[in-house]
Formats: C-alpha cells, structure tokens, sequence
C-alpha cells in the first residue's frame, strides 16, 4: 500500500451558522485514507459524516483545517480549479442512485466519460468493463426501471468509478437497500476497490458491512474515534 494518502485532512472544522448561533459538527479531524484501503466512517444523523464527506470532496469549504488530495493542498485553489479536481480524481455513490431514466445501464456509465470528452466507443467500452467487473454483464442494456434496487446501486458505483477517481467517497450508498441486496453491493465495492486501488471512504449506519472495512472510525461530538476491526475481510 502506498504510503502517500490519497487523501489527507488535518485539523478539519466545520461550523454552521444557526439561529441560535454556531453549530461546530467536525472539530479539528485527522484522517488519511490510501489507495485500495476502505474507510468507513460511522455515527447517528446529523453527527457530521456527511459534513465531511463534502469537505473531503470538494463540494463545500471546510471553515478550518487542511485537505490535500494526492498531497497537493486543494483547500485554497479557486473554485474552477477544486471543480476538474473533482471531476477528474474523485467519485461520488450517494443514497439514491440518481440513474437517468431513459438511458440503458451502460449509456448511465458512459455518460461521464462522454462529457469529458472520450468517444462513444472508448466510453461504452468503459461502461461495459465497469459493469462486468460489478457483476452486471447481463444487464448492459437495461434501463433503470428494469434493474432491482441492488443492480442500480451498482450502476452508481459503476459511474462513480468510470473516470478512473483515485478518490471514492459514498454516503450511505446501501441505505436504501435490504440486509441481503446491501451485502450484494457492498461486496462489488470492495472487489472493485481492492482491484482498481481507489482510495474509498464510506458513510454507512450498517454495522456488519462497516466491520468488513480496513479501518472504521466513529464520529462522536466532532471527534474521530477509531473502532477496532471484528469481521473478516471478504
């Protein structure tokens, strides 16, 4: 494993303004996550996970701290600039899929890789290296409606992934889905993690799939604490 982090935050902080005043969710985190390692990150609502998932991201500006992506200092750049970052090595698998309802499955995939530019065949071939790998040879040409709630979530990972991220980042990218279809996709996740050596932090409330995760961390009262590993990997 590399031991350069692919991504690194120190001292995060992030407070939101209230109407009864500052609201502090993330108090001076510390957190390195390197390629082809899991992460999970656990904690009640509202306890901040999502807080830092966007910081991590790239979608919101911490109010204090650092985050470096491959090493580089990203908390500062203009905002065009943290957007290609973004684009280009980070993947994001939210709760919902978000799938467009009158592309195919592989169409869904290739999409991100038409807008930045690839051409129809080298992006489809993509798509469908992606989703054989996610266990979706079958279902190329299915369109959302036509795939169950697990084969969607797939599809999701499947786009997250298709730029080549270093980083994935997910929010409770199972939450929506029963116990059995939630071990279904999560272990596609882990194989394409392991497999592809994308960095993956992951937001999750299921305990069992976060004990199969490299290393879980709790958030309490803005804090990181470290939980020890109790399951086997798969």
């Amino acid at each position: 494993m590399s031991s350069v982090p692919v991504l690194s935050v120190r001292g995060l902080t992030r407070t939101y303004d209230t109407a009864t005043g500052g609201l502090t969710v993330l108090k001076g985190i510390d957190l390195d996550v390197r390629p082809g390692e899991i992460v999970g990150l656990i904690g009640p609502s509202g306890s901040g996970k999502s807080s830092l998932l966007h910081a991590a991201g790239l979608l919101e500006r911490p109010t204090a701290g650092e985050v470096r992506i491959e090493g580089e200092d990203v908390g500062a750049l203009p905002e065009g600039v943290r957007t290609r970052i973004r684009l280009g090595r980070i993947g994001f698998v939210y709760q919902f899929h978000h799938l467009l309802p009158e592309f195919d499955a592989r169409d869904n995939v290739a999409l991100p890789l038409r807008i930045a530019g690839q051409t129809p065949a080298a992006a489809r071939a993509r798509a469908d290296e992606l989703l054989t790998a996610l266990g979706l040879a079958d279902r190329l040409t299915h369109q959302p409606s036509q795939l169950s709630g697990g084969e969607r979530q797939r599809v999701a990972v499947a786009r997250a992934l298709a730029n080549r991220p270093r980083l994935l980042l997910a929010d409770e990218p199972t939450g929506n889905l029963d116990p059995a279809t939630s071990q279904q996709v999560f272990e596609a996740l882990h194989d394409v993690v392991k497999q592809t050596g994308v960095a993956a932090l992951i937001a999750t409330h299921n305990m069992e799939l976060a004990g199969h995760m490299d290393r879980v961390f709790a958030i309490r009262d803005g804090h990181l604490e470290e939980r020890p590993a109790e399951s086997q990997a798969y």
